[in-house]
């Protein structure tokens, strides 16, 4: 009996390269999407199954992400063993060692267990960097992995109490972009932080996001939105009048913030979720049998 093995696994990537973790139309095939790599390398591996990969947030193209999850489902051939997650880590990234794309952990999880409806949260980090006369002088470690803001001054505090406006359930049509999928999508969300502090490289600054999930470029929008409180062009009533707009056309254009900015960090998850039974347990540690190689 062939065993099919259900794995979830957190990886990181630089999206400077990459259209996100979203699948690339057909006419942009010679520009991949993470999704495509993170397959490409599943498909090393020889599994029994067709390989689909379940992808728990989408990133606009340059996005990154210190932490995105996906599952998927292998099927070993010859009857052969699940792989043990370090194996399973350490074959995805020998296949992956030419991209910006690294698995950091995987776990095996239930049949029913799906990386994206059973996120409990998602936590959004954007970084911006202020009196640097030119990107240029930026660290490498930093260079398109900010926003720079040549303005040496942002007003924290009004930037901070138009954040607070944010946090709780609204409707955020109006922090939305336009999507093929807007119809589909219900605009309440809950925002659960929307915090700003000073980061650990002066001059950074960092934004901090958390929801059980966003709308179509939410986050660049909130950002970008008060970082026009921070330097005057908005006010606190005026952002909240643009919150209680529910509408995106009340969103002023050329206003979100570049993508390059903003990381994935965390993606967080119900240990119960992630638990496996006593017998898959037994089945993925036998005490006997090797399931180590990795083709």
């Amino acid at each position: 009996m062939h065993t099919r093995a259900r794995y979830l696994v957190f990886f990181q990537y630089i999206g400077t390269k990459y259209s996100g973790a979203v699948k690339v139309p057909p006419h942009q095939l010679e520009r991949k999407g993470i999704q495509d790599h993170l397959e490409d390398a599943i498909r090393r591996l020889k599994p029994l199954n067709p390989v689909s990969l379940f992808v728990s947030s989408r990133t606009d193209t340059g996005v990154h992400a210190l932490s995105n999850s996906a599952h998927f489902d292998l099927q070993r051939k010859n009857n052969k063993l699940p792989f043990t997650e370090d194996t399973l880590v350490e074959a995805l990234n020998f296949h992956l060692r030419t991209e910006q794309i690294r698995i950091t952990r995987a776990h095996r999880v239930p049949d029913d267990f799906h990386a994206r409806f059973h996120a409990q949260s998602r936590t959004y980090v954007y970084r911006i960097a202020l009196g640097i006369s030119h990107g240029s002088l930026l660290p490498l470690t930093d260079h398109n992995l900010c926003w720079n803001i040549r303005n040496t001054e942002l007003d924290m505090g009004a930037m901070r109490k138009a954040a607070a406006l944010l946090v709780g359930t609204h409707n955020f049509s109006s922090f939305r972009a336009v999507s093929s999928d807007l119809p589909f999508k219900n605009p309440v969300k809950t925002l659960d932080v929307a915090d700003i502090q000073p980061g650990r490289d002066i001059p950074i600054w960092e934004l901090t996001f958390r929801s059980r999930s966003f709308l179509y470029r939410q986050v660049r929008r909130m950002t970008g939105a008060l970082v026009a409180v921070g330097q005057g062009q908005l006010s606190v009533p005026q952002l909240k009048d643009i919150l209680e707009a529910q509408d995106s056309l009340a969103y002023p254009q050329g206003l979100a913030a570049p993508a390059h900015g903003l990381f994935l960090t965390r993606v967080d998850y119900k240990d119960s979720d992630l638990k496996l039974s006593q017998q898959m347990s037994e089945e993925q540690f036998p005490s006997t049998g090797n399931s180590e190689d990795s083709t």
